[in-house]
Protein backbone atom coordinates (compact mmCIF):
# COMPACT_ATOMS: atom_id res chain seq x y z
CA UNK A 1 0.00 0.00 0.00
CA UNK A 2 1.40 3.40 -0.99
CA UNK A 3 2.18 5.83 1.84
CA UNK A 4 2.20 8.84 -0.49
CA UNK A 5 -0.25 11.70 -0.36
CA UNK A 6 -3.04 11.66 -2.94
CA UNK A 7 -1.25 14.28 -5.03
CA UNK A 8 2.08 12.46 -4.88
CA UNK A 9 0.35 9.21 -5.92
CA UNK A 10 -1.36 11.04 -8.79
CA UNK A 11 2.01 12.42 -9.89
CA UNK A 12 3.52 8.93 -9.98
CA UNK A 13 0.56 7.41 -11.80
CA UNK A 14 0.67 10.07 -14.50
CA UNK A 15 4.37 9.36 -15.00
CA UNK A 16 3.58 5.66 -15.41
CA UNK A 17 1.01 6.60 -18.06
CA UNK A 18 3.80 8.23 -20.04
CA UNK A 19 3.47 11.85 -19.04
CA UNK A 20 6.58 13.99 -18.61
CA UNK A 21 7.49 15.20 -15.12
CA UNK A 22 6.21 18.68 -15.97
CA UNK A 23 2.88 17.35 -17.29
CA UNK A 24 2.43 14.95 -14.38
CA UNK A 25 3.14 17.70 -11.85
CA UNK A 26 0.62 20.08 -13.39
CA UNK A 27 -2.06 17.36 -13.34
CA UNK A 28 -1.31 16.35 -9.75
CA UNK A 29 -0.97 19.94 -8.52
CA UNK A 30 -3.51 22.05 -10.46
CA UNK A 31 -2.38 25.27 -8.73
CA UNK A 32 0.92 24.96 -10.60
CA UNK A 33 -0.80 25.62 -13.95
CA UNK A 34 0.03 29.33 -13.59
CA UNK A 35 3.67 28.73 -12.70
CA UNK A 36 6.60 29.11 -15.07
CA UNK A 37 7.92 25.96 -16.71
CA UNK A 38 11.33 26.17 -15.02
CA UNK A 39 9.69 26.43 -11.61
CA UNK A 40 7.54 23.35 -12.29
CA UNK A 41 10.51 21.44 -13.68
CA UNK A 42 12.51 22.15 -10.53
CA UNK A 43 9.65 21.14 -8.21
CA UNK A 44 8.83 18.04 -10.28
CA UNK A 45 12.45 16.86 -10.35
CA UNK A 46 12.81 17.32 -6.61
CA UNK A 47 9.56 15.46 -5.99
CA UNK A 48 10.45 12.61 -8.31
CA UNK A 49 13.86 12.06 -6.69
CA UNK A 50 12.44 11.94 -3.18
CA UNK A 51 12.78 8.47 -1.68
CA UNK A 52 9.09 7.69 -1.26
CA UNK A 53 8.10 8.86 -4.74
CA UNK A 54 10.88 7.16 -6.68
CA UNK A 55 10.35 3.96 -4.70
CA UNK A 56 6.65 4.00 -5.59
CA UNK A 57 7.47 4.79 -9.23
CA UNK A 58 9.87 1.84 -9.48
CA UNK A 59 7.28 -0.41 -7.86
CA UNK A 60 4.60 0.48 -10.42
CA UNK A 61 7.07 0.39 -13.32
CA UNK A 62 8.31 -3.08 -12.36
CA UNK A 63 4.72 -4.29 -12.04
CA UNK A 64 3.93 -2.85 -15.46
CA UNK A 65 6.95 -4.58 -17.01
CA UNK A 66 5.96 -7.88 -15.37
CA UNK A 67 2.41 -7.60 -16.68
CA UNK A 68 3.71 -6.81 -20.16
CA UNK A 69 6.02 -9.84 -20.03
CA UNK A 70 3.17 -12.05 -18.82
CA UNK A 71 0.96 -10.77 -21.63
CA UNK A 72 3.66 -11.55 -24.19
CA UNK A 73 4.04 -15.06 -22.79
CA UNK A 74 0.29 -15.63 -22.85
CA UNK A 75 0.04 -14.29 -26.40
CA UNK A 76 2.86 -16.55 -27.59
CA UNK A 77 1.26 -19.52 -25.84
CA UNK A 78 -2.10 -18.76 -27.43
CA UNK A 79 -0.51 -18.61 -30.90
CA UNK A 80 1.26 -21.93 -30.32
CA UNK A 81 -1.96 -23.54 -29.11
CA UNK A 82 -3.78 -22.38 -32.26
CA UNK A 83 -0.94 -23.67 -34.45
CA UNK A 84 -1.01 -26.95 -32.53
CA UNK A 85 -4.73 -27.37 -33.21
CA UNK A 86 -4.14 -26.85 -36.93
CA UNK A 87 -1.00 -28.99 -37.07
CA UNK A 88 -2.61 -31.98 -35.35
CA UNK A 89 -6.15 -31.65 -36.70
CA UNK A 90 -7.65 -34.88 -38.08
CA UNK A 91 -10.22 -34.54 -40.84
CA UNK A 92 -12.10 -37.48 -39.34
CA UNK A 93 -12.97 -35.22 -36.42
CA UNK A 94 -15.12 -33.18 -38.80
CA UNK A 95 -16.67 -35.62 -41.25
CA UNK A 96 -17.00 -39.27 -42.24
CA UNK A 97 -16.48 -40.60 -45.73
CA UNK A 98 -17.00 -44.04 -47.24
CA UNK A 99 -17.72 -45.86 -50.46
CA UNK A 100 -21.14 -47.48 -50.46
CA UNK A 101 -23.00 -49.74 -52.90
CA UNK A 102 -26.45 -48.37 -53.73
CA UNK A 103 -29.25 -49.74 -55.85
CA UNK A 104 -30.10 -47.83 -59.02
CA UNK A 105 -33.02 -49.99 -60.17
CA UNK A 106 -33.41 -53.21 -62.15
CA UNK A 107 -32.17 -54.47 -65.48
CA UNK A 108 -35.20 -54.17 -67.80
CA UNK A 109 -34.35 -57.42 -69.56
CA UNK A 110 -33.25 -59.71 -66.76
CA UNK A 111 -34.85 -58.07 -63.76
CA UNK A 112 -31.54 -58.24 -61.98
CA UNK A 113 -30.89 -55.41 -59.55
CA UNK A 114 -28.53 -52.72 -60.78
CA UNK A 115 -25.99 -51.30 -58.34
CA UNK A 116 -23.26 -48.72 -58.40
CA UNK A 117 -20.69 -47.48 -55.94
CA UNK A 118 -20.88 -43.92 -54.71
CA UNK A 119 -19.00 -41.74 -52.26
CA UNK A 120 -20.90 -40.88 -49.09
CA UNK A 121 -19.69 -37.87 -47.10
CA UNK A 122 -21.39 -36.87 -43.87
CA UNK A 123 -20.45 -33.71 -41.98
CA UNK A 124 -20.75 -33.37 -38.25
CA UNK A 125 -22.91 -30.49 -37.04
CA UNK A 126 -21.05 -27.18 -36.80
CA UNK A 127 -21.68 -26.92 -33.06
CA UNK A 128 -19.90 -30.25 -32.55
CA UNK A 129 -16.57 -29.35 -34.18
CA UNK A 130 -13.79 -26.78 -33.78
CA UNK A 131 -14.38 -24.37 -36.64
CA UNK A 132 -11.15 -22.46 -36.00
CA UNK A 133 -9.13 -25.04 -37.96
CA UNK A 134 -11.49 -25.18 -40.94
CA UNK A 135 -10.46 -23.02 -43.88
CA UNK A 136 -13.32 -23.74 -46.29
CA UNK A 137 -16.66 -25.52 -46.53
CA UNK A 138 -18.53 -24.98 -49.78
CA UNK A 139 -20.90 -26.51 -52.29
CA UNK A 140 -20.91 -24.93 -55.73
CA UNK A 141 -23.68 -24.79 -58.32
CA UNK A 142 -22.47 -28.02 -59.93
CA UNK A 143 -22.78 -29.89 -56.65
CA UNK A 144 -19.04 -30.11 -56.03
CA UNK A 145 -18.40 -30.27 -52.31
CA UNK A 146 -15.21 -28.74 -50.88
CA UNK A 147 -13.96 -29.14 -47.33
CA UNK A 148 -10.51 -27.87 -46.44
CA UNK A 149 -8.54 -27.55 -43.21
CA UNK A 150 -5.78 -25.00 -42.77
CA UNK A 151 -2.30 -26.07 -43.91
CA UNK A 152 -1.04 -28.66 -41.41
CA UNK A 153 2.54 -28.70 -42.69
CA UNK A 154 2.85 -24.92 -42.50
CA UNK A 155 1.55 -24.93 -38.94
CA UNK A 156 3.93 -27.72 -37.90
CA UNK A 157 6.82 -25.92 -39.59
CA UNK A 158 6.09 -22.74 -37.62
CA UNK A 159 5.94 -24.74 -34.38
CA UNK A 160 9.22 -26.44 -35.21
CA UNK A 161 10.90 -23.12 -35.98
CA UNK A 162 9.69 -21.64 -32.69
CA UNK A 163 11.04 -24.65 -30.77
CA UNK A 164 14.36 -24.49 -32.65
CA UNK A 165 13.92 -27.97 -34.08
CA UNK A 166 15.23 -27.12 -37.55
CA UNK A 167 18.86 -26.18 -38.06
CA UNK A 168 19.84 -24.64 -41.37
CA UNK A 169 22.93 -26.32 -42.80
CA UNK A 170 25.25 -24.27 -44.95
CA UNK A 171 27.52 -26.01 -47.43
CA UNK A 172 30.89 -24.51 -48.25
CA UNK A 173 32.57 -25.45 -51.51
CA UNK A 174 35.82 -24.53 -53.15
CA UNK A 175 36.46 -22.86 -56.49
CA UNK A 176 33.81 -23.52 -59.17
CA UNK A 177 31.80 -25.63 -56.75
CA UNK A 178 34.61 -28.10 -56.18
CA UNK A 179 35.98 -29.35 -52.88
CA UNK A 180 37.95 -27.09 -50.60
CA UNK A 181 41.67 -27.39 -51.17
CA UNK A 182 42.85 -28.29 -47.68
CA UNK A 183 46.51 -28.15 -48.73
CA UNK A 184 46.24 -24.51 -49.75
CA UNK A 185 46.02 -21.66 -47.29
CA UNK A 186 42.67 -19.89 -47.76
CA UNK A 187 42.11 -16.31 -46.66
CA UNK A 188 40.41 -17.09 -43.35
CA UNK A 189 39.74 -13.43 -42.69
CA UNK A 190 36.98 -13.53 -45.31
CA UNK A 191 35.14 -16.43 -43.69
CA UNK A 192 32.38 -16.00 -41.14
CA UNK A 193 32.47 -17.70 -37.73
CA UNK A 194 29.98 -20.30 -38.97
CA UNK A 195 32.07 -21.00 -42.08
CA UNK A 196 35.22 -21.33 -39.98
CA UNK A 197 33.51 -23.91 -37.77
CA UNK A 198 32.40 -25.94 -40.81
CA UNK A 199 35.89 -25.68 -42.33
CA UNK A 200 37.39 -26.92 -39.07
CA UNK A 201 35.05 -29.96 -39.15
CA UNK A 202 35.99 -30.72 -42.76
CA UNK A 203 39.68 -30.50 -41.95
CA UNK A 204 39.21 -32.82 -38.97
CA UNK A 205 37.45 -35.36 -41.19
CA UNK A 206 40.19 -35.09 -43.82
CA UNK A 207 42.88 -35.70 -41.24
CA UNK A 208 40.94 -38.64 -39.83
CA UNK A 209 40.64 -40.30 -43.23
CA UNK A 210 44.45 -40.11 -43.66
CA UNK A 211 45.17 -41.97 -40.42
Amino acid sequence: MSNLTLKQEKFVQELIKGKSQREAYRIAYPKSLKWADNTIDSRASKLFNSYKVITRYNELRDRLVKEAEDECIVSAKEVLLELKKIGFADIKNFLTFRTEKVSTGEDPETGEPLNEYTQIIELFDSDEVDGSVIQEVSLNAKGTFTFKLYDKLKALDKIGQHLGMFKELKEITGKDGGPIEVNNKPDLSKLSTEELMILDQLLAKAEGSND
